[in-house]
């Protein structure tokens, strides 16, 4: 090069520095591989959800756990490579670790509050609720009462009022 355009740079300064400019993160490559396991876990959402219909009535709670997982292991991946958290240093762990211990903690706290939320229900707040679900050889007798509703009945809490009186 002419020593005029040099700009006091070394010939040295070449290849290696671009791959250092990447910060080691593994080149495209690596988001490839990412992006197709990706398409993957939301092809196995996708079975899970839509081509296992048997599995969404006899065992629920093993659909939701598997939709979780796969879920979870996106998002990992996502929060990993795409958001570059893998190539943070430890501090990562003092923002995430304290806020999920919050987390579950006010989801455990929150528990009793709403599955005992109906105990201290004001006679005017059961008028407007719904009525509760009852179980009757698998199916809802709530959903079959709701079915054969007109709704023609009026106001509701005229009748509940009258009647009580």
């Amino acid at each position: 090069m002419d020593s005029k355009h040099d700009h006091g740079h070394n010939d040295q300064h070449g290849e290696d520095d671009h791959a250092h400019d990447a910060g080691g993160h593994g080149g495209v490559g690596k988001y490839v591989t990412v992006f197709f396991a990706l398409c993957g876990l939301t092809a196995i959402s996708v079975y899970v959800g839509s081509f296992m219909p048997g599995l969404r009535v006899s065992a629920p709670g093993i659909m939701w756990g598997a939709m979780m997982a796969v879920s979870c292991a996106k998002a990992s991946l996502v929060i990993l490579f795409f958001m570059h958290l893998k190539w943070e240093a430890n501090w990562k762990y003092v923002l995430t670790v304290p806020a999920s211990i919050m987390s579950v903690f006010l989801m455990l706290m929150l528990i009793p509050d709403i599955g005992l939320r109906t105990r201290w229900y004001a006679e005017e707040r059961w008028l407007y609720a719904p009525p509760p679900l009852e179980k009757h050889e698998g199916h809802e007798v709530a959903h079959e009462e709701a079915e054969k509703s007109t709704g023609d009945e009026g106001n509701i809490f005229d009748k509940k009022t009258k009647a009580s009186h």
